[in-house]
């Protein structure tokens, strides 16, 4: 896409359907909750649907309001930017193949769900695909996009130990025992290595069919 206007529409766009699904979903969250605001809160950044989602619509802000900062120039790296695809790419194919049989939500939590979900994962994929540059990905960087998901791993674990609470039933230690769950991780782990694998040959190609 080489209209910036168009570019900037596009981040404008993903920003605002991530902001207004993850602030849906927090209200939605603190209005049928039956725990303290403090422990909802925790539980609430506890989903790794959750970070990504806030991870993407951050991405974005910083795009449109400080390109040129420290974070900025970060972000548009064309690594940062295709390890967060992975990440919400991941977001979406986990919950459409694992987890959306085990409920059936309605009304407004029904749409929160797809927008975290579907929506924005799409959305994301579609301006990775045309705005970010890709010439510059290399297979070895799906090594160093592991360190999110795995150091978000560790933190579930920590403190489902404490308190019981895994926001996800594949790993959740209470139903399942260490084994089962850390087997799970580490399936989930092989998946996310092959995603960013898929991603960086999907951008190779690109690159060289767009010379």
């Amino acid at each position: 896409m080489n209209n910036p206007i168009k570019r900037k529409w596009l981040v404008v766009l993903v920003a605002a359907v991530a902001w207004f699904a993850v602030i849906l979903q927090l209200y939605l969250m603190l209005l049928h909750t039956k725990n303290p605001i403090g422990e909802t809160l925790l539980r609430f950044f506890s989903y790794y649907t959750i970070l990504t989602n806030v991870l993407v619509a951050v991405y974005c802000t910083v795009l449109l309001l400080k390109p040129s900062g420290r974070l900025g120039r970060f972000f548009l790296k064309p690594a940062s930017a295709t390890a967060i695809t992975v990440y919400i790419t991941i977001v979406g194919l986990v919950y459409n193949l694992v987890l959306r049989h085990l409920w059936n939500p309605a009304g407004w939590q029904w749409m929160v769900d797809e927008l975290l979900h579907v929506g924005v994962p799409l959305l994301f994929i579609l301006y990775w695909l045309m705005v970010i540059p890709k010439s510059g990905l290399r297979y070895k960087n799906a090594g160093a996009w592991l360190i999110y998901p795995a150091v978000y791993a560790v933190c579930i674990f920590v403190r489902g130990a404490g308190s019981g609470f895994y926001p996800y039933p594949f790993v959740d230690v209470v139903s399942l025992g260490y084994p089962r769950a850390l087997l799970n991780s580490a399936l989930l782990a092989g998946g996310f290595l092959l995603v960013s694998v898929l991603f960086v040959a999907l951008g190779r190609l690109l690159s060289r069919g767009g010379r």
